[in-house]
């Protein structure tokens, strides 16, 4: 058994005494981006997963060197509030909350073994955020500052102009290893050229028990109706216990807990074999926030096991497309990022591209999961329980979240149509 939970690389410093930052601004900035960009890739049917954590971080980190035009329309898109101690304090507050899960699933974990119970394996979570610069290129010193004190990200030098393979796979190759192996060649040949001056990269690993993991006994080939039509023989597994779990209307929420009960793996399934896109269109950031607080039921329980793991994501076009610009200096001339580097009519930079890729394996264990985000930035010269258990058969197509559960936050957020 080796399930556990993400790994964070964020070393935050200890602020004694000091209150805690309120991260609800950043966790609605978070969940609705995050359904956003749902929504710009639910086209089609197939399977969906990526990190609105990640990416967030990622382009946060880049919002705070934005300033004029290209600011306001990166917060405004991305639905930051105002006041940058908000933002970019809600992101270093998340970042010690969600550190202090694995901290207290290791404290627990041990007190089950001082007692005499079997022990399990903790929580691990790591989130990693790196600057890899141009070598010499001039950013600003409060931008550097700004990164490493509230995102724990500090510059590397590196080499685009002259070893530009070199430095992509220098790159890819510390994705790899903050995430186990799990997400590799998360730049593909070309995603950066001798123009490239900063590469921004968040990176995620997480790896969790289930609360109650399933028994491998209870595991047999079930029907799921893929892509709401065919059934075909996937493994399920199955559990009888106390869920949180509501029904609404014409879909069930359910959450199943990981170890600590600090975040839970949500389950969006639509009454009908194809409801799933009449449910995607009503999850709402407050729908998300409402299902950390369900109520208890029992229920049992049938889950596919599934493994999901799509190709690099360019989010650069569906981030056009809700709004970002200037940012990819569109039209020419108007990018404006002088808090991050001086701006000069023949020498200021752009975003070049934003990448993205995730990774997420679910068995009667637990989850591991794992996602990167990347952006280029280019240079341009210019308690209830009812009298029977519920039934709840995940056996046709269904959105799933992965939820810090103090906040509602989603680490990962996508759909299974095809578990196989």
């Amino acid at each position: 058994m080796k399930r556990g939970l993400l790994s964070f690389v964020l070393l935050m410093p200890l602020l004694t005494g000091a209150a805690p930052v309120d991260t609800g601004p950043v966790v609605n900035a978070i969940n609705t981006l995050g359904l956003d960009l749902y929504h710009a890739q639910s086209a089609g049917d197939g399977n969906l997963l990526f990190s609105p954590y990640s990416i967030q971080n990622a382009l946060a980190m880049t919002y705070a060197g934005a300033d004029g035009d290209t600011r306001a329309e990166m917060q405004r898109v991305l639905h930051y509030p105002a006041d940058d101690t908000v933002l970019h304090g809600g992101f270093a507050e998340l970042a010690q909350e969600l550190a202090q899960i694995q901290h207290d699933s290791a404290q627990m974990l041990a007190r089950t073994i001082t007692i005499g119970l079997n022990p399990r394996t903790p929580i691990e979570l790591h989130v990693a955020n790196r600057l890899f610069v141009q070598d010499g290129y001039p950013l600003r010193t409060p931008f550097l500052a700004l990164v490493k004190d509230n995102y724990g990200a500090e510059p590397e030098p590196l080499d685009f102009i002259h070893a530009t393979e070199q430095a992509c796979s220098t790159i890819n190759d510390w994705v790899k290893d903050q995430t186990k192996g799990k997400i590799s060649n998360l730049i593909s040949p070309g995603g950066i050229s001798e123009k490239t001056r900063m590469v921004i990269v968040n990176a995620i690993y997480m790896l969790a028990g289930w609360k109650q993991p399933f028994k491998a006994s209870e595991t047999m080939a079930r029907p799921f109706f893929v892509r709401a039509k065919d059934g075909v023989p996937a493994p399920t597994m199955r559990k009888q216990t106390v869920f949180s779990y509501k029904h609404y209307d014409g879909f069930a929420a359910l959450a199943l807990p990981y170890v600590g009960g600090g975040l839970q793996f949500l389950i969006l399934l639509p009454d009908q074999r194809d409801g799933l896109p009449a449910l995607e269109q009503k999850i709402t950031p407050a729908l998300l926030a409402e299902c950390t607080k369900l109520p208890k039921s029992d229920v049992i329980l049938y889950l596919p096991k599934f493994k999901l793991e799509p190709p690099s994501m360019a989010l650069g076009d569906q981030l056009k497309q809700l709004g970002i610009q200037t940012a990819f200096d569109q039209p020419k001339g108007s990018a404006n990022f002088d808090l991050m580097a001086p701006r000069k009519p023949d020498d200021y930079l752009s975003i070049g591209g934003v990448f993205h890729k995730a990774f997420l394996k679910l068995d009667e264990d637990g989850i591991e999961a794992a996602a990167a985000t990347t952006i280029v930035m280019f240079t341009q010269s210019m308690a209830y329980r009812p009298p029977q258990p519920i039934e709840v058969r995940v056996d046709h197509p269904f959105i799933f979240a992965i939820q810090h559960v103090p906040t509602g936050e989603c680490l990962f957020l996508g759909r299974v149509t095809d578990p196989r």
